[in-house]
């Protein structure tokens, strides 16, 4: 093995495990994984900024000033973000004017809700329709055996497709901790409506008691939308919980390398995956959801929203200026990671007298 390929297979296998080893960086693969690089399209996320919207330091619209300025191809911001100067607390004028700033800024934006409740997704759509977007994130929040909850999420995707089809919009659902992959991919394939697919999150499978590899396999056929961030995993029960650190750094228990790998592959004749969202999340806590040693019919409890609460002696100021540094952080990790890939597509190429245009 020579110095470009050891150094991929090191990439590749960074907290991966050895049941995966990596591919081999042939010639095709190297061409191919160049031509993904060229199409990846970064959006911005509210979440790394999240204290600075509910505080009124930022609006919405300067979320999009800080994806313009970073080069990313877009945005994708939850309906509350930013509570009373969210988009859901717009008005007609408001979105307008906010969609027109995207539109001028070359940016795309994605929404994205923390529910699959008719009156939630009717919500969604209304802002969808007002400001131009196509693309929705859902999740759901149900409380109960999980054959209870997979019938009520079964109920409210024959909805949201409807909704869907009616107004040319995409949705997809995110494996949000408390559902495994292979249960989403189910409620998906019964669905049988191409307008609904999925967002794979780098971390979430974890309080699910599933691995990111696997995890990704399970859900990869219907995978459109990714939350790029860093994850340290924590032992509780007889499961695992995540605790948010920065992605990348010597805390990130997640193969994070790999699976960026895996994601940008996927798709036979065009990419499939048709947003990576930066979504760091330093200093978020989740608990455990599934254990390894659950009964048939799991009880699922309820879950709030996602929230990450000041950490032991920070102050709402300091927390506001850190995730500025921390959100710049994550944009320089990605793009390193994304560099290394190509040089050592490119590489590979030269090394075997093929051009790398």
């Amino acid at each position: 093995m020579n110095a470009i390929q050891a150094r991929f297979a090191a990439l590749l296998r960074q907290n991966a495990s050895s049941e995966a080893p990596p591919p081999a960086l042939t010639p095709d693969l190297a061409a191919r994984l160049l031509a993904r690089l060229e199409s990846l399209r970064l959006f911005a996320h509210g979440y790394p900024l999240l204290t600075n919207l509910t505080h009124g330091r930022l609006k919405p619209e300067d979320l999009l000033d800080f994806a313009y300025r970073h080069e990313l191809q877009g945005l994708s911001l939850h309906l509350l973000d930013g509570e009373e100067n969210s988009l859901s607390q717009m008005s007609p004028t408001q979105l307008r004017a906010f969609a027109d700033k995207a539109r001028a800024l070359g940016l795309d934006v994605h929404l994205e809700i923390s529910s699959t409740r008719r009156e939630d997704v009717d919500q969604v759509v209304g802002v969808a329709q007002a400001i131009g977007t196509r693309n929705i994130r859902v999740y759901s929040r149900y409380e109960g055996h999980l054959s209870r909850v997979m019938a009520l999420i079964e109920a409210d995707l024959q909805y949201i497709g409807q909704l869907a089809n009616q107004h040319d919009l995409h949705f997809d659902f995110e494996q949000h901790e408390e559902l495994k992959s292979g249960e989403i991919a189910q409620l998906l394939r019964q669905a049988g409506n191409p307008r609904l697919n999925a967002l794979f999150d780098f971390g979430n499978m974890i309080n699910a008691c599933e691995q990111p590899l696997p995890a990704l396999q399970a859900l990869s056929p219907y995978i459109r939308q990714v939350h790029l961030k860093g994850v340290r995993i924590v032992p509780e029960q007889n499961g695992f919980g995540h605790y948010g650190v920065l992605h990348g750094s010597r805390e990130d228990d997640l193969p994070g390398a790999r699976m960026l790998f895996e994601l940008l592959m996927l798709g036979e004749h065009a990419p499939q995956v048709i947003a990576f969202i930066l979504e760091q999340e330093n200093h978020y806590i989740a608990p455990s959801f599934r254990q390894s040693d659950e009964a048939e019919d799991p009880f699922i409890p309820y879950r709030e929203m996602s929230e990450t609460l000041l950490p032991p002696g920070y102050t709402a100021d300091r927390m506001m200026a850190d995730e500025h540094r921390w959100a710049n952080n994550q944009i320089r990790h990605v793009r390193g990671l994304l560099t290394e890939l190509r040089v050592l597509a490119e590489l590979t190429l030269t090394e075997t007298g093929q051009s790398c245009a």
